[in-house]
């Protein structure tokens, strides 16, 4: 009874201190809002709202792993909206690892408590010597900062684990669909807003004083050789017109993906999953990016052979598969239709473009250049650098070599390419590009298997 007394006067005696310092907590939080609204500090005030958003992703991860893999993803995709308003500050822009932090750590705890399962991958071996190669590279005795090394090794591995949590997190069907759903809304989201600035001009979601480290690559015009007629390149919330391009590249084959899915599986969905199709296509036409508009074209014949390949005859699927496509093309033909109607300027001048640099019969087609020559060409530059067979160090040729350069004085080494495989033999030698290639080789494989027992 004494015991029970004592815990029962302890936490009485906490109630009123925690209550205390709650209340204390919340009377100076709001006063130094009001400090940043009296100043017009608006800046001062979004950085609070970002840290205290933050702090909620952090609890919700903590809470459920599962959710906060969601919260995470959102911060992911819209951290460059907050840029693009406050200066291209470094502290957003590295708080999405901290995040993936919190998420890797909650996950280890749950697999610890054996609250999930995980597994193996039959690539695991490939991957791993790639690791330890990629560790080596951080050493690179050409590199001129070990920040270049550990900058790149960070972009090149550290969300490797987010294989193993995904595993876990699409354990069944439901989270399967919940996972689709979920990334179909925010790019509808996403395209939506991108659609929007392509018609109005960069004035839209992007600030009237930019930082330096954006402003030209926000405000990117794109012309058409013979006609004369430009077009705006939108970033939609991202920093950059690539970036918004490379997102469309991305969405599209996974929004017609989950569009077979629910087309073989289930009914509910396929109202949001037609929207976000005609909307995504849209997309992909207004953004005045060749790759974008040709991939997109790639993409979706290659997921239309792969639906009547994949949807069983004898029960007539390929033929309701045939049917959803034939729908899926009237929507997006009636999207452009609409779009020709009230902004015809924002779909002619883009089309113009495309017909100008993309048909064969065109004096300044750029089809065969850019469809090969260049990525060839640039690929065969990097053996042109005199440490092809040893590379110059991972990190090196990577995004955001102008930050280690500025925040530690490193000096720049002045190399790179534009071509992906390029880059590899630039960064960590011929080596490095053998040890890319078996990987990929072996995951591909991987998965294909996994696609035949389907």
């Amino acid at each position: 009874m004494r015991t029970l007394f004592t815990l029962s006067s302890s936490r009485f005696r906490r109630g009123p201190l925690t209550s205390v310092g709650i209340l204390v907590a919340g009377a100076l939080a709001a006063y130094q809002l009001a400090q940043y609204v009296i100043s017009g500090d608006f800046a001062g005030l979004a950085y609070v709202g970002l840290a205290t958003l933050g702090g909620l992703i952090v609890i919700g991860t903590v809470n459920n792993w599962r959710g906060g893999v969601y919260l995470f993803l959102t911060w992911l995709l819209f951290e460059d909206f907050a840029r693009k308003f406050l200066g291209n500050n470094m502290a957003i822009y590295f708080a999405k690892d901290f995040l993936a932090l919190v998420v890797f750590i909650c996950f280890l705890a749950a697999y610890r408590r054996r609250k999930m399962t995980t597994f193996r991958p039959p690539f695991l071996v490939p991957l791993l010597i790639f690791i330890w190669f990629g560790a080596l590279q951080v050493f690179n005795p050409a590199s001129t900062s070990i920040w270049y090394g550990l900058m790149g090794f960070k972009m090149f591995f550290y969300y490797v684990p987010l294989v193993f949590i995904g595993y876990a997190l699409l354990n069944s069907e439901v989270e399967l669909r919940r996972f689709f759903t979920v990334n179909l809304v925010l790019a509808l989201i996403i395209v939506s807003l991108g659609v929007a600035q392509s018609i109005l001009g960069p004035s839209f979601l992007n600030p009237a004083v930019q930082a330096e480290d954006l402003r030209a690559l926000s405000n990117l015009y794109r012309v058409a050789p013979v006609s004369g007629t430009f077009a705006y390149r939108p970033t939609s919330i991202f920093v950059s017109a690539g970036r918004y391009a490379n997102f469309i590249a991305v969405a599209w084959p996974l929004v017609l993906g989950f569009s077979g899915y629910l087309l073989l599986h289930h009914k509910r969905g396929r109202a949001l999953a037609f929207i976000v199709v005609t909307v995504t296509a849209g997309g992909a036409f207004l953004t005045a990016s060749r790759g974008s508009f040709m991939w997109g074209m790639i993409n979706a014949l290659a997921t239309s052979v792969a639906f009547i390949w994949g949807a069983p005859w004898r029960q007539g699927e390929a033929l309701r598969a045939l049917r959803a496509m034939q729908r899926v093309g009237v929507g997006i033909g009636l999207a452009i239709a609409l779009l020709f109607i009230t902004y015809p300027d924002a779909l002619l001048s883009r089309l113009a473009i495309y017909q100008e640099t993309l048909t064969p019969n065109s004096p300044y087609s750029e089809l065969t250049y850019r469809g090969w020559d260049y990525p060839v060409q640039n690929f065969l530059a990097a053996f042109n650098y005199e440490r092809w067979p040893y590379g110059y160090g991972i990190g090196t040729t990577s995004l955001g070599t102008q930050y280690v350069a500025r925040i530690f004085g490193a000096q720049r080494l002045g190399v790179g390419v534009e071509s992906g495989y390029g880059a590899l033999v630039v960064e960590m030698g011929i080596g490095g590009l053998v040890l890319w290639i078996v990987m990929s080789l072996s995951i591909l494989v991987s998965a294909w298997r996994v696609v035949k027992r389907l």
